[in-house]
Formats: structure tokens, C-alpha cells, sequence
């Protein structure tokens, strides 16, 4: 696991006047969630007995985009099965930034259907053997029933959050196998496929709605879902070098071309796509999952191209494991490793589902659990990955710096200084007994304990 530097450099004293430090704790027996600690920590010159987390400021990395989930169709649609005012309640909750709000700042949503939509579709569904090289038949309209009215309730509420676009499928007729799953992209349809793109873009401006970024493909090594599509490293390259990168720019539009969005297990797939001369000046940077593979592998695509960004775009929970144990592990890989390993966002998969993990496609995931869960009558149950998200998304907001804070393989940290000048540490206990520890600031130290297997966010 890589943990990004160990030590940090010498600091100036904390100012004369005395700083408190208030904590939110979530623990795996779910007796805590997101709950605040009675009191605050006052800084003092000595710091306690056993191990102490040093912040430096001083020392910085990434600035951060923010943290959040993937906004699935099926998602969408149960927003908007529920009652008016319940779900005006909700999203303000999920989006706002209140006191009661956890103010995610990050949405991934599917360019055409993903595999938790009711149904697979694309923006130019054609009849059996027939083609639409022109996009006489483009339309939004599939998205237009749930994701974009949804889309623009949770834009009312918080109109700078961050919006990804991944397709998981192109229009069957530009692939080889004719087919939703599998199958390849057609190179003479490669400049359909990017004006699709531009029209996409285009579409969801006209409904007020800009993404910030786009990826090529959905996990393009992972050809078994419904949709889905293999786009290996040289055709993604070729795609948006000579086709997908021109086709943007010539449509005058900013959106960011982030390439991969796959598992930490390959990086020489980004590598190989930001080593494309022709592609390179189009990337913007590389997006990554964690089902396969270390999350330091995200380290080694940043230390190849530094100046090109890194984002941490999915992982899910499963509907029949444990919280205590999705918590610990997501926030040891995802919430501090993927920042510590230079994510600028970190997402969790599938902001909703129902009771039954529904809606999928036929072949679509049946055990992806929900940040939160749906049942009629605008019942919620708030899973593990709404805490995980708001453990770090109610405090880090987009434009806050990573920052130096020491890590020697014991609690797990991350460290930031926000946009307003102040300061946030998330800390793990992944240890089997409580563990307390000293919070190290400009030479002035706090001491707090957290819970066996606990998560801790101190604000300060």
C-alpha cells in the first residue's frame, strides 16, 4: 500500500492563541455514524504518550475535485419515484452543504445506459441491420424521463458540482458483434462515435446541464456486462487522438478527456495512452477503479506524467457483505489511499438502489448495494458508503489541498487544508482495540482516541 511521504518537514509554532479541534466518528458496530464528539479537543504544547500524526501545510499536493457517488439511471428513477417533498429533502441532505448536509461535490453518470439502467439503451438505437453514420436519429430522450430532471433538481441546490460522463456502450450498430455486451468499436465509425460525443455534450448544455469531464469507455477491458464494450489501450489512443480530442475541440467545447477509468491492476494501459503523442495533449488524466490491483499503482501513472491528473472513479459494495468490513476497507484504499496516491476525486458506485438491488439490466450487477437504499413510501436506509463519502465530502470541499501528514503504517490518514484556510484530518483505526493518538500542528498537539476499527474526521 502506498502511503505517499512518511515524514514531514519542520513547521512554525501554532499561534499563541489557543485552536480546538471537533471530530465526527463512524464506527463498525454502527453505534456512531457521522456522529460528533461530545466537546473539542484543545491544542496543547505536549504532545501524548504513543503514536502522533504531524500536519504540515507546508507541504502540499493535489488540489481536490471532490468526493461523491455514480449517479446510476436506476438510481434516478427511484429518485423520482419518491414524493415531492421527500426527495427535495434528500437531495438537499446528499448535495447541500447545511449542517445536517454532507455535501457531495462529485457525480459519474452513464452516457447511454449502464448496467444498473432498467433497460440497455443508447442515444441512436437503429433497427436491426441498419446504420446512422449521419446522427439523424441522436436523442436525449432515454435520459430525459429520470437523469436529467434529476440532474437539474440536484444543480439547483449545489450548481457547481463536478459531473463525469462515461459511456458503457457505443450504438450497437458502430460495433463488431452488433451486440450491447462485448464486442468492438468499428473503426470507420470512430468519427461517429466522436461526434456522438460532441452531441451528447451538446444535448445535456441545452438542458443547463455542462460535465466537467468525459471517459472513453467504461472499464474498456471488462467486455462480460451488459453494456459494455473492450476498447484496449492503442484503439482508445487512436480514438481520442485523431478523432475524440479534435471533434471537442472543434465544437468548441472545454470538457476534459480523462482516459482508462479501469482497475489499478494495469497501468500500463494509461501509460500507454498518455505515451501517444497524438492522444497525450487531449488527456487531461487517468481515472481508476480498485477491483483489481494495489491503489500505489495510481503513483506510478502520476510519477510518469506529473503534470496530468489522477481520479478515483468507482468501487462498489457488495449487498451481502458486512459494513465494519466495506468501512475499514474503503477508507483505507479509497478515502485515504486514492488521495494519498494523488486521486484528486474519490466515487462510490451507485448512489441508489431498492431492497432488491433493482433496477439492472438482464446481466446487470443484482448485488450492487445502494449508498443508500429506496422502498416505497420515500423510505431511506443510508448504507456504508453514504457515511464512507460523508466521513470526507462535508468537510473537504473541491478546491482544498492535500496536504503532508505523517503515516508509519499504523492509523491511516489524509490530511487537507480547505479552500477557507482551515483544516481536515480523516484517520482509520484499523487496529482490533481502541487507539488513542496525538494530532501534531504547528508544533502544538491534541490527543484523541478512536474506536476499534473506527473512522475519524477532525476539523480544526
Amino acid at each position: 500500500m502506498g502511503w505517499g511521504l512518511a515524514t514531514c518537514s519542520a513547521f512554525m509554532l501554532l499561534p499563541a492563541h489557543a485552536q480546538r479541534v471537533a471530530a465526527w466518528v463512524t464506527t463498525p458496530d454502527q453505534t456512531q455514524l457521522l456522529r460528533p464528539q461530545p466537546g473539542r479537543l484543545k491544542f496543547g504544547p505536549t504532545p501524548p504518550a504513543g503514536a502522533v500524526i504531524e500536519v504540515d501545510d507546508s507541504q502540499t499536493f493535489q488540489t481536490m475535485d471532490g468526493f461523491g457517488y455514480c449517479l446510476t439511471g436506476g438510481s434516478a428513477e427511484l429518485l423520482r419515484t419518491m414524493s415531492a417533498p421527500a426527495r427535495a429533502k434528500l437531495l438537499r441532505e446528499l448535495f447541500g452543504t447545511g449542517i445536517n448536509d454532507i455535501g457531495v461535490s462529485y457525480l459519474r453518470i452513464s452516457i447511454g445506459a449502464s448496467d444498473l439502467d432498467a433497460a440497455v439503451f443508447s442515444y441512436d438505437d437503429m433497427p436491426a441491420g441498419q446504420t446512422d453514420s449521419t446522427l439523424a436519429h441522436f436523442s436525449l430522450a432515454p435520459d430525459e424521463k429520470y437523469l436529467i430532471p434529476a440532474l437539474k433538481e440536484i444543480l439547483a441546490i449545489n450548481p457547481s458540482i463536478k459531473l463525469l460522463g462515461s459511456p458503457w456502450s457505443p450504438p450497437v450498430w458502430m460495433k463488431t458483434n452488433e451486440a450491447s455486451k462485448g464486442g468492438s468499436l468499428k473503426p470507420e465509425y470512430y468519427g461517429a462515435y466522436a461526434q456522438y460525443f460532441v452531441k451528447y455534450l451538446q444535448g445535456m448544455q441545452a438542458h443547463g446541464i455542462t460535465l466537467d469531464a468525459v471517459t472513453p469507455q467504461n472499464e474498456p477491458l471488462h467486455p462480460g456486462n451488459n453494456p459494455s464494450l473492450l476498447l484496449p489501450a492503442e484503439e482508445e489512443a487512436t480514438f481520442i487522438g485523431q478523432h475524440l480530442g479534435p471533434a471537442l475541440r472543434a465544437a468548441g467545447l472545454k470538457t476534459k478527456i480523462i482516459c482508462y477509468d479501469h482497475n489499478a491492476d494495469k497501468p500500463e494501459y494509461p501509460l500507454t495512452v498518455l505515451g501517444n503523442a497524438t492522444a497525450n495533449p487531449y488527456v487531461d488524466g487517468s481515472a481508476f477503479h480498485l477491483y483489481a490491483g494495489p491503489i500505489d499503482a495510481l503513483s506510478k501513472v502520476h510519477d510518469a506524467y506529473p503534470a496530468k491528473n489522477i481520479y478515483f472513479t468507482e468501487e462498489w459494495v457488495g449487498s451481502r457483505s458486512k459494513f465494519a468490513d466495506n468501512l475499514d476497507w474503503h477508507q483505507k484504499n479509497l478515502f485515504i489511499g486514492a488521495p494519498r496516491n494523488w486521486a484528486k476525486s474519490v466515487l462510490e458506485w451507485n448512489l441508489a438502489a431498492d431492497p432488491q438491488q433493482n433496477p439492472h439490466t438482464p446481466g446487470g450487477c443484482d448485488q450492487c448495494l445502494g449508498a443508500i437504499t429506496l422502498a416505497p413510501g420515500d423510505q431511506v436506509t443510508r448504507n456504508v458508503a453514504y457515511y464512507a463519502v460523508a466521513q470526507s465530502s462535508k468537510w473537504v470541499r473541491p478546491g482544498a489541498v492535500r496536504i503532508c501528514s505523517t503515516s508509519a503504517g499504523v492509523l491511516p490518514n489524509v490530511a487537507y487544508r480547505t479552500p477557507t484556510g482551515g483544516h481536515v484530518l480523516l484517520v482509520l483505526n484499523d487496529q482490533s482495540t481502541p487507539q488513542t493518538f496525538g494530532l501534531r500542528y504547528q508544533g502544538r498537539a491534541v490527543a484523541a482516541t478512536l474506536p476499534a476499527g473506527a473512522v475519524g474526521t477532525y476539523v480544526w
